[in-house]
C-alpha cells in the first residue's frame, strides 16, 4: 500500500469524493499504521481500526487497510477525537495515534499538503491504546420486535411491558436527571 502514495490518495478520493485535509489525515494514519506495524490490507479481521471519530479520514481507513464497518473490524468509539487505534491480530501489536495540534497558520489545501508530505511523526503522537483488542464480530439471533414487527439482533433488544422491542420502540424509563 505505501509503495505509491500518489496512487494511494487517488483511491481514496475517488472513494470519498473530494479531496480535504480530513482524508488526508486518514491516509497518513494508514500510511503510519502500516510502516509501525507491519500490517496488510486486511481480508477479513486480521486487522481491526477503533477510530474516535466519524470524520472524512474513516473512509481512507476503509479504501487502504481493509477495515470496514460491516466486517467488524472497523469499530466506532465516539470521544470526538482525531484519533485512531490499530491492532495486528497476528503480532498482538497495537499502536494509538492522534492528530497533533499545530499553530502554523494554513489554509485548507496548504494543510491537506502538510499533512500528506510531512514525515508521520511531525503528524501524529503515538501511544500504546488504552483498550484491549477488541472481539471478533460476532453473529447474533435475529429477535423480532413485538411491536413494529421488525427484527433485531438480540443484543440489540431491549423489554417493554412484557414484550420483546427494538431499539425504536423501546421506552426509557428514568428519574435520574
Amino acid at each position: 500500500m505505501i509503495s505509491n502514495p500518489l496512487a494511494n490518495w487517488e483511491r481514496c478520493v475517488e472513494f470519498h469524493g473530494h479531496e480535504c485535509p480530513g482524508l488526508a489525515m486518514g491516509v497518513k494514519a494508514c500510511e503510519a499504521a502500516m510502516e509501525k506495524l507491519g500490517l496488510k490490507f486486511s481480508e477479513d479481521e486480521e486487522v481491526v481500526c477503533v477510530t474516535e471519530n466519524d470524520a472524512c479520514g474513516v473512509d481512507a481507513i476503509q479504501v487502504l487497510t481493509g477495515c470496514t464497518f460491516g466486517k467488524g473490524n472497523l469499530i466506532y468509539k465516539g470521544t470526538g477525537k482525531m484519533a485512531f487505534s490499530f491492532f495486528n491480530r497476528a503480532t498482538g501489536e497495537s499502536l494509538r495515534m492522534i492528530v497533533m495540534p499545530s499553530n502554523i497558520e494554513m489554509d485548507r489545501k496548504q494543510r491537506q499538503e502538510f499533512i500528506l508530505k510531512s514525515p508521520v511523526d511531525e503528524v501524529f503522537a503515538f501511544s500504546k491504546p488504552k483498550f484491549e483488542l477488541p472481539e471478533k464480530a460476532r453473529l447474533f439471533t435475529t429477535i423480532i420486535c413485538e411491536k413494529c414487527g421488525e427484527g433485531a439482533p438480540e443484543h440489540k433488544m431491549r423489554m417493554n411491558d412484557g414484550k420483546k422491542v427494538c431499539l425504536d420502540c423501546f421506552k426509557d424509563y428514568s428519574r435520574v436527571w
